[in-house]
């Protein structure tokens, strides 16, 4: 076992701070095929788990209207105007109305979006994408809308289900910040199910849609423009999950710094060659992203380590 990626934060080449970053590596088999630091160390899935969450809505009768209602299912989006949009036309389509959302409220991520905004609402929170799609299920499926998030209505059983068959074992079930069911499991098991959305309709509409997924400057959105076949879903507490060409990486920041995710992913990405020389050149801002003193540049957050390769 090697030790962790380590992504530091160096201010004027003093490092400030360190963020230690567990990573595992699994290949289309889902069996482990590199790691740094402890693989098996358990994570709470987050919103990395969307994709799945979207998988199973679709499969109790939700139909999405295009690729855009799946998109936006998947996201933890910035509240943009046209994330707004895109989640009323899911309510819409769906034939289910904005205040039936039970995320809670929330401004948008971006100062001018605020503003416009005009003040906190479900609809901005970055889950509400994934909360409408869970409506437009029950709707279909014939399950009632009132109590969707809990643990014991008819489509949060269905995906714990689907977690647990995913998983390899029942999981520990934690409340997510918007209020749904999220799964704890370790990082190689998260891996190996975030793998199995390879392929999927939900897969190809992240890929289509990438802005949609995060938004303007979110490295889930730029990694996906700048490299097409990679799939990647960040999670809250310094989680990711990305995969491409058969080969799936979970990472997760021991101390939930959100930051350290770019750094720690594209560095991984990079030692598994799934990056082109132009992608990492187009990904600059996020593998390096600037540390800043009066407004200004003055260091980077920079990762540095080494994955351990198992014999195969």
């Amino acid at each position: 076992m090697s030790g962790p990626v380590v992504v530091e934060a160096i201010r004027s080449d003093f490092v400030e701070s360190e963020h230690l970053v567990d990573v595992a590596v699994v290949d289309e088999r889902g069996s482990l095929i590199a790691s740094a630091g402890d693989p098996a160390r358990e994570a709470a899935f987050r919103s990395s788990a969307k994709p799945l969450q979207a998988g199973v809505a679709r499969e109790a009768g939700w139909a999405p209207a295009d690729q855009q209602g799946l998109a936006i299912a998947c996201a933890s989006h910035s509240g943009e105007p046209g994330h707004i949009e895109a989640v009323r036309a899911l309510l819409e389509a769906a034939g289910v109305t904005e205040d039936a959302l039970a995320c809670p409220e929330a401004l948008p991520f971006r100062a001018e979006d605020v503003v416009a905004a005009g003040g906190p609402a479900r609809i901005a929170h970055n889950c509400s994408g994934k909360h409408a799609a869970m409506l437009a299920a029950c709707r279909a499926a014939g399950w009632p809308l009132e109590g969707y998030r809990a643990p014991e209505h008819p489509l949060q059983q269905r995906i714990a289900a689907r977690m647990s068959s995913l998983l390899g074992a029942e999981p520990d079930v934690l409340v997510d910040g918007c209020g749904a069911p999220t799964f704890v499991a370790p990082l190689h098991a998260l891996a190996r199910a975030f793998a199995s959305a390879a392929g999927t309709p939900e897969a190809a509409a992240m890929s289509a849609y990438p802005w949609l997924v995060g938004g303007t400057g979110r490295a889930d959105t730029d990694l996906m423009r700048a490299a097409p076949g990679i799939v990647s879903k960040g999670g809250a507490e310094g989680l990711v999950c990305a995969a491409a060409r058969g080969i799936t990486v979970a990472i997760k920041a021991r101390d939930g710094g959100a930051r350290a995710c770019p750094p720690a992913l594209l560095f991984v990405l990079e030692q598994l060659s799934l990056l082109t020389p132009e992608a990492a050149a187009e990904l600059s801002i996020h593998r390096e992203p600037p540390v800043l003193g009066g407004g200004v540049p003055v260091g980077a957050l920079r990762a540095r380590g080494t994955l351990a390769f198992k014999d195969r």
